[in-house]
């Protein structure tokens, strides 16, 4: 046949285009693959990556981190970035279905192990709060786990309720219990900042997936008055809110307030283009955590308004991106996978929105990290297996929008 139509070319010496190009079937242009998601979060990761090492050059000069080397912050940061992109390859080849399956186990075993961290010898503590699991080599924190997991479980509870999702006892109420166990155990580590980020994951997913909205108005009521009644009981709580309304006050500025006195420093200080990169003066044992919790206000003092403005970008692009991936997938009807992105999105987004919030004073202080930038091993590896997982949804619905099969 293709030689039949090249074979017509040399008889059609007038026609604008070959018959055989005409006829035959051209190749899609569409990837294979959503690139610029993979560059996005790899340059987040590798930009995180110079941050860190900034913010924490100097930490040996302390008694505390008097053991470490100048590079041992940085090392440690590219071995966890290195697990987490392997990581995400083998995460990317699992099919979608496999997970939705796996969804409520993964829940149940995460829960294991939130009430395994508060049992004497099993749990470490750190600035008294008992939030991660030593296993000698490495440590595990499941909160971080608790965050991917609530996306999947919260899907797959939507997708599987979706008949009882405007009634109260078999739509409203199991989904309650379940946060709630989740929240009581985070609570008692204690740790405030993940359950709000859990909360917005589970809340954002049930009104996505059509819950009534006036359950949602009452969930959304009675959570703003169990994190109320949790600050008022707690008077460390109090004081961090009082001081943040304040944190100019000397009192406040020396005690509760001290970190965030300092942030804002370090913006003013950054003001359009910061004072370059490596020269920042609040990281040199002024601002705790600059290389954890407080990374942006470091890039805020080091790179400016341009470099904080950058991040806040692609982070905006990240949770866009996610979102249209979640409204294809719906679309294909892929119910499961479509919420899941969005899921996904809500979770980056929400982490990192409080993050920033509290760098920049417009939130109290609480302890996030910057998703996929501040140095953690578990926090950047279950970041990296969530866009994993994202980016296999928008694989699949590059495949189903081919006429293949998934």
């Amino acid at each position: 046949m293709k030689q039949l139509l090249l074979s017509l070319n040399q008889w059609l010496p007038f026609s604008t285009e070959p018959v055989a190009t005409a006829y035959l079937p051209k190749r899609s242009t569409m990837m294979e693959y959503d690139q610029p998601l993979v560059w996005v979060t790899v340059l987040l990761m590798l930009f995180g990556m110079v941050m860190v090492y900034s913010a924490s050059i100097s930490l040996p000069d302390s008694p505390k981190y008097a053991n470490y080397k100048n590079a041992h912050f940085l090392i440690r940061q590219a071995i966890f970035v290195t697990i987490s992109i392997l990581a995400g390859l083998l995460v990317f080849r699992i099919r979608i279905s496999t997970w939705q399956k796996a969804a409520p186990y993964l829940f149940v075993a995460t829960l294991i192990l939130l009430a395994a961290v508060l049992i004497p010898g099993l749990g470490k503590g750190v600035n008294g709060a008992k939030r991660w699991l030593s296993f000698k080599v490495f440590n595990i924190q499941p909160s971080e786990l608790m965050k991917l997991f609530m996306v999947l479980y919260a899907a797959d509870y939507t997708v599987r309720k979706q008949e009882y999702m405007h009634k109260l006892t078999k739509g409203f109420v199991p989904m309650l219990m379940a946060v709630g166990a989740v929240g009581l155990l985070l609570l008692l580590e204690p740790d405030l900042g993940a359950f709000g980020v859990i909360v917005c994951i589970a809340m954002g997913i049930l009104f996505l997936g059509g819950i009534n909205g006036v359950w949602f108005g009452c969930i959304a009521a009675t959570l703003v008055g169990v994190f109320g009644l949790v600050i008022s009981l707690s008077k460390f709580r109090r004081e961090r809110i009082f001081a943040y309304m304040d944190p100019w006050v000397q009192e406040n500025a020396l005690g509760k307030a001290y970190q965030l006195s300092h942030s804002l420093i370090a913006f003013g200080r950054g003001e359009l283009f910061g004072v370059g990169l490596g020269a920042s003066v609040e990281k040199l044992h002024y601002l705790p955590e600059a290389h954890t919790d407080f990374l942006l206000a470091v890039i805020g003092e080091e790179l400016g308004f341009i470099g904080v403005l950058t991040v806040i970008l692609l982070f905006y692009w990240l949770v866009k991106r996610a979102f249209e991936i979640g409204r294809q997938a719906i679309v294909l009807d892929a119910t499961f996978a479509g919420l899941t992105a969005k899921g996904i999105g809500i979770w980056i987004g929400v982490q990192a929105f409080i993050n920033m919030g509290v760098n920049l004073g417009l939130l109290p202080t609480k302890g996030l990290t910057l998703p996929l930038m501040s140095y953690g091993g578990s926090g950047v590896l279950i970041n990296c297996v969530g866009l994993a997982i994202l980016l296999r949804i928008d694989y699949e619905n590059r495949v189903l929008m081919r006429g293949g099969r998934v």
